[in-house]
């Protein structure tokens, strides 16, 4: 699924709304959680899952062309943790509204 997918189904499913106002929606919706991560904020949404940010140390690692020992670089990666529910809906194949 497409962004563009996710904004016909808002317009479709929400009335009262253009297709421009539900693609602003969506993305004032994606703006604000990229937001919150980069304050370093968790962003839970409840029945779907968990984003937040890990920091990874410095490690040793190999290239794999190579074999050349190198060290990679510490960072921060993003995390995402579906919750019970969706796991439990996408294992039992049920699809909440379709």
């Amino acid at each position: 699924m497409k962004k563009v997918d996710i904004v016909k189904a808002v317009h479709a499913r929400v009335g009262g709304f253009s297709k421009g106002e539900a693609a602003a929606l969506v993305e004032l919706v994606f703006e604000t959680i990229a937001e919150t991560l980069g304050r370093g904020e968790r962003v839970k949404l409840t029945g779907f899952g968990q984003f937040s940010l890990r920091d990874k140390r410095a490690r040793r690692g190999r290239n794999p062309r190579t074999g050349e020992a190198l060290t990679i670089e510490p960072r921060r990666v993003l995390v995402w943790k579906a919750s019970a529910a969706l796991k439990a809906g996408v294992k039992d194949g049920e699809r909440d509204g379709a």
